[in-house]
């Protein structure tokens, strides 16, 4: 047992102890309280040091963005000042834009921008954070890197010829200085270039190939079947209405119709929508989609429609005279009376049923024998062969049993008709002439064949068939039914992106233009196609008609699923029909938009307009350069 003097030694020990640790509690509350102070004195200056942060960088990017709109401002104020400048009406020798026009847009942007601050806080936006802008004078520039004449030829100061258009490319600079509440100023440069393209309405009729469309349709309309999307390159135009699904559509040049609405098929449930507009948008629960195809040179709905021409007599008159300007059918006294075959027989003046004739004359004294007209006229069906050797373009024609070739050699100005073992050498070749004088303005062929053309092709795949200067238009009187590649022999327009590094495909290739050119036209029939070559790709150098005044021809595929269709020229219909194939690539050849460049004799038309010249100008901005050249 413990003893009591024990017990009360303990307590004395713990007695000092607690005496000893009296004041600890009230120590480290202090010392808390420090801590605590400290803290919070930490947290003040840094959400001070914040704020003034936020504050600075706040005043910033409103300096910023109100440079930043003050250049899209400025911007579209030089748009709307040159388009201004654009008289309503002016002489078809006068280019729209006058000359001059980009200083004085330069004096009044920077008058209206350039003179002391703009608010951007106005109207609603009175209460918003303040914004102003203005632009540096000294950088305002505009200046006009190139015009093009469309259509005719010379310079944009001095047009010739019939011109349908001028391209204007401007080259613009802009510097603008922004400012918020505080007295941060931001600095950003904008550049980069103006395109205005300007269409002619001109006063008066106006005579147009048909071949300067890149896409015509006669009948269309409105959320009827969906064209096909892709980039479709040169004018397209319809008698009737377009209509456009969910792909994507890129059209290069302008596009017209004569219906003021246009058809935008979303299909399924939400259908198609007629709009007089270039886009339409549809919601289906929580989805909206949008339609909105590419238009670079603008679409123009509401435009009166283009005439068809009635048949193909202009063209069957120029096999006898190359000029083609009598629109009389043409009977068998006038063939009978210029017609010849291989053996020197006259066309029947009774008609016939096959053979092929060529209007030459022959010198009873000296037994020469001389090219009189335009071109070389098939009676009755026929399979064609396009071939090129040398300087020769020849032309092989079969009618069952009887094999007829035509060579005609421009240098040696000469032409050569054989056919059931016999050959008839004829001086000069088949050439168009001046209506008014009869003189021979360019050798050209026209390849008339009253009935069908069973079979048209060059000489093999990947082969070239269209000579060098042999300028050609065939035409059929019914189907054209086309089985193999018909190729120029030196292509007059790029055909991939790559081809020529920094330009579209459809450009011209410098060095190209030989003055080849192939239209295949027919007023009563369809461009059918009938693809014989092995691997399922077929390509087709020509501009390609099928129109006439209530006609329905088309291009349509009556043969195997083509996997890749090439058009190097244009199609003009006058419906949309099944072509067939897997992909289809149509490059505009550009040499039919300028200079009235054309095959000869293709069908043409008369658009007629009233009172003076009138432009529709389509503008495009591209910025190339922009730079916040702000310090901070």
């Amino acid at each position: 047992m413990k003893t009591q003097t024990q017990h009360d030694r303990r307590r004395q020990r713990r007695g000092k102890k607690n005496k000893q640790e009296r004041g600890a509690a009230l120590v480290i509350s202090l010392l808390l309280l420090l801590l605590l102070t400290g803290m919070t004195v930490a947290m003040v200056l840094s959400s001070s040091s914040d704020m003034l942060i936020n504050g600075y960088y706040r005043n910033f990017r409103g300096s910023f963005y109100a440079a930043d709109s003050g250049l899209t401002i400025a911007r579209q104020a030089m748009v709307n000042n040159v388009l201004a400048a654009v008289p309503s009406s002016f002489s078809t020798s006068t280019q729209p834009i006058p000359t001059g026009t980009e200083s004085s847009v330069v004096t009044a942007i920077n008058a209206a921008y350039g003179a002391s601050y703009q608010s951007l806080n106005a109207g609603q936006a009175a209460s918003s954070w303040p914004e102003k802008y203005k632009l540096d004078t000294s950088k305002t520039t505009l200046t006009l890197a190139s015009c093009q004449v469309l259509g005719g030829a010379g310079t944009c100061t001095a047009p010739t010829g019939t011109v349908t258009g001028y391209k204007y490319v401007y080259n613009y600079t802009l510097t603008a200085l922004g400012q918020s509440s505080g007295t941060e100023v931001a600095t950003v440069d904008d550049s980069g270039s103006f395109t205005f393209n300007a269409t002619l309405a001109a006063s008066g009729g106006t005579t147009t190939s048909f071949a300067g469309y890149g896409m015509f349709i006669d009948q269309y309309s409105a959320c009827s079947s969906d064209l096909v999307a892709g980039t479709i390159t040169g004018p397209v135009f319809t008698n009737g209405a377009w209509t456009f699904g969910t792909g994507n559509y890129i059209f290069t040049d302008t596009v017209g119709s004569v219906s003021g609405t246009a058809g935008y098929d979303f299909g399924g449930s939400a259908g198609c929508q007629a709009v007089a507009g270039t886009s339409a948008s549809v919601t289906v629960g929580k989805t909206k989609t949008t339609i909105a195809p590419t238009f670079q040179n603008g679409f123009n709905l509401g435009q009166n429609s283009v005439p068809l021409p009635v048949n193909d007599y202009s063209q069957k008159r120029a096999v006898l005279d190359g000029m083609g300007t009598n629109t009389a059918n043409v009977t068998n006294s006038d063939m009978n009376a210029a017609l010849k075959n291989a053996s020197g027989a006259s066309y029947p003046t009774g008609g016939a049923s096959t053979g092929v004739y060529l209007p030459y004359s022959v010198d009873s004294s000296t037994g020469i024998a001389t090219y009189n007209g335009g071109g070389i006229y098939v009676q009755g069906d026929a399979a064609v062969t396009l071939t090129q050797s040398g300087n020769n373009q020849v032309y092989t024609i079969v009618q069952g049993s009887t094999t007829t070739t035509v060579t005609v050699n421009v240098a040696a100005n000469s032409t050569t008709i054989t056919s059931g073992g016999n050959t008839k050498n004829i001086v000069g070749v088949p050439s168009q002439r001046d209506p008014s004088t009869g003189a021979i303005t360019r050798d050209a062929t026209l390849l008339y064949v009253n009935g069908s053309i069973t079979a048209l092709q060059g000489g093999g795949q990947g082969v070239a068939s269209i000579n060098d200067a042999t300028a050609l238009t065939i035409t059929a009187a019914n189907n054209v039914t086309i089985t193999g590649d018909i190729l120029y022999n030196h292509q007059p327009v790029t055909k991939t992106q790559d081809q020529i590094p920094g330009t579209p495909p459809d450009t011209l290739i410098p060095g190209n233009d030989y003055g080849q050119v192939l239209g295949i036209f027919t007023a009563s029939g369809d461009i059918q196609l009938n693809n014989k070559q092995s691997n399922g790709n077929l390509e087709i150098d020509a501009s390609i008609a099928t129109i006439s005044q209530g006609g329905s021809g088309g291009l349509v595929n009556t043969g195997n699923s083509i996997n890749t269709l090439q058009i190097v020229g244009g199609r003009i219909q006058n419906q949309i029909k099944n072509i067939g194939a897997t992909t289809r690539n149509v490059y505009f050849d550009r040499r039919f938009a300028s200079n009235g460049f054309a095959p000869p004799w293709f069908p043409s038309t008369t658009i007629t307009s009233s009172g003076t010249s009138s432009a529709t100008m389509v503008t495009t901005v591209q910025r190339t350069k922009w730079f916040n050249r702000t310090t901070y």
